[in-house]
């Protein structure tokens, strides 16, 4: 059971996890908690950091936070004060050097989950749940040296098995850091922002758990942001490719990654509702019997950068994206749409720093534009490669809402229509779009 920041926000959305964990006990399940920071403590925790390789040392400003956060919970004063302490050294030495490497920014990321699972072991404890609190790499997860995008060591599962076989006392529900790992050397790492659903896939795809939840604060996986769309809905059931598809492409509910250990695991996952816990949610898994609807959800990823290579060489030139290719993977760019003619090339991606360091080697192919401030908007469903005139319905849709598409990509069987606006006509676009495939 994985909670997320806006769930353990606070005392009162904490009672509420600890019902849910004690009615999830009390059916007999053997339940493994994993947690998130507090909500706004990570990004405190960075800008922290930043402000004191800037000069400007000022740790009460997340430290307060925190401690009043704990206090509400009735935690002791003793229980946080040696990472307070932690935290005072480390941005004392940033403030020192003045630098901030991405080792010293996992480091500092990390506090967020270390103080946030033993406020709420300690919280459960009290209200009648035996509860522990575990730092994960304490449990046998123990990673690679990648600072920021960090994954297991190949054989971690049998580590995270014989460690909680020895380290969680029969009848105690271990309270786990999510996000967070360790190297073999000792150095803290993270999974990526918003990695705790990562790293309860990973958890249960050791445990060979019989279900992964993902508590969030909507009633599961919806056909799109509730926050654009009012009459967004809930979807019941859905297959992982099609739940994969959407977390890339910007579905809020989940990490990216975090449905990868699940599929090679064959271990659903339910997202469910903080707040509602009566209600279903959605379930991701490898079988989803038909429903009939031809779409399933909507999404989008804004922020991108467009690359667009227009040169005559590419003529009936045999190698040339291979060449294209290598140089991007060199540098780093990832790529998510691409579009081709026979004398042009565009492509977007998220990575506009490796970009630019690929531009001076990219202009050798042909005239490059970058253009920035774009959104990849995407619509799934597997009924899309067999619905006549779907195609038609989207982009009439956008040309209803007065919004122009810049690209469009839909493989051969894709799961995926992709297009590319601006990023303003996001709230344009989506109400007009759900309409049309939803209403």
């Amino acid at each position: 059971m994985k909670f997320g920041g806006s769930s353990v926000a606070n005392k009162q959305q904490i009672a509420k996890v600890t019902e849910i964990v004690r009615a999830a006990r009390d059916a007999s399940a053997r339940v493994v908690v994993v947690c998130s920071a507090h909500k706004g403590i990570t990004n405190a925790l960075i800008e922290t950091a930043r402000a004191a390789q800037a000069g400007e040392l000022t740790p009460r400003r997340v430290l307060d936070r925190q401690a009043e956060i704990a206090t509400s919970l009735g935690c002791a004063p003793s229980l946080l004060k040696p990472f307070f302490a932690e935290i005072r050294d480390l941005l004392r030495g940033i403030n020192l050097v003045k630098e901030l490497s991405p080792r010293s920014l996992d480091y500092i990321s990390s506090f967020g989950e270390r103080m946030s699972v033993r406020c709420i072991a300690d919280f459960f404890l009290r209200a009648g749940v035996r509860a522990r609190a575990f730092d994960i790499w304490d449990l046998g997860f123990i990673t690679d040296e990648c600072f920021g995008n960090a994954r297991p060591l190949a054989g971690y599962e049998d580590a995270m098995r014989d460690a909680f076989a020895t380290q969680v006392p029969e009848g105690t529900i271990p309270v786990v850091t999510g996000f967070v790992g360790k190297t073999r050397a000792g150095e803290i790492t993270t999974v990526g922002r918003n990695g705790s659903d990562l790293t309860a896939t990973l958890i249960g795809a050791a445990l060979r758990a019989r279900e992964v939840q993902i508590w969030t604060d909507t009633d599961g996986v919806m056909t799109a942001d509730p926050s654009v769309v009012e009459g967004a809905r809930n979807i019941p059931t859905m297959h992982f490719d099609e739940a994969a598809e959407l977390a890339y492409f910007g579905s809020r509910m989940l990490h990216p990654s975090t449905l990868l250990p699940a599929i090679a695991n064959n271990i659903p996952v339910r997202v469910l509702n903080t707040n509602r816990p009566e209600h279903r949610g959605t379930v991701i898994q490898d079988r989803v019997d038909p429903s009939g609807n031809v779409v399933t959800s909507i999404a989008y990823k804004e922020r991108q950068t467009v690359l667009t290579i227009n040169s005559v060489r590419m003529f009936g030139q045999s190698g040339y994206l291979a060449r294209l290719y290598e140089v991007l993977g060199r540098h780093g760019v990832v790529v998510d749409m691409i579009a081709t003619s026979e004398v042009s090339i565009s492509l977007t991606t998220n990575t506009r720093e490796a970009l630019e360091r690929a531009l001076p080697t990219l202009r050798k192919f042909g005239r490059c534009e970058v253009e920035e401030g774009k959104t990849i908007l995407v619509v799934v469903g597997h009924g899309l490669y067999d619905a006549r005139g779907m195609g038609a319905r989207i982009l009439g849709a956008m040309s209803t809402a007065g919004v122009n598409v810049e690209m469009v990509s839909f493989a051969a069987r894709s799961i995926n229509f992709s297009m590319l606006i601006d990023d303003r006509d996001i709230g344009r676009a989506v109400p007009v779009l759900h309409h049309e495939l939803f209403s």
